[in-house]
């Protein structure tokens, strides 16, 4: 099987993932919300060397979290497409938006984090992992 691949809406960004794209992680912080325009965030746990831009690559804006924590956030400067985001003291890792994948047909959610500032309308499956706030370490 070939390794998942994905990009933004435009197709100035292009990538290739070289781990497993199978595990989603829905956040709904606060920041997550307005960066997607939605509920909450997909997100794919990998390590950065596990991503790898085959073209273009994506801008970044530095985003402040409630925590104080400050993330990388990438998009297309083309068509504003969220590809993933990273911690600046976290810099070996990163969450790839689920939604930028071509095919993510074989993925599964299988936690929700900062479930404290979920919208009312937003649904959490709830046989799944919940956390108020981050996940466990």
């Amino acid at each position: 099987m070939s390794n998942p691949t994905g990009g933004c809406l435009c197709g100035s960004v292009r990538y290739e993932v070289t781990a497993a794209t199978d595990r989603i992680i829905m956040c709904h912080c606060t920041s997550c919300q307005k960066a997607s325009g939605a509920g909450a965030s997909a997100n794919i746990a990998l390590l950065t060397e596990q991503l790898v831009f085959t073209t273009g690559e994506p801008k970044i804006y530095v985003d402040t979290a409630a925590s104080g924590t400050k993330l990388n956030r990438a998009f297309c400067s083309e068509c504003g497409s969220s590809i993933f985001s990273m911690r600046q003291n976290m810099t070996d890792r990163l969450v790839l938006k689920a939604g930028s994948l071509d095919d993510s047909s074989h993925a599964r959610v299988t936690m929700h984090i900062w479930t404290d500032s979920k919208r009312p309308w937003s649904l959490i499956d709830e046989t799944l992992d919940s956390h108020e706030g981050n996940r466990p370490a």
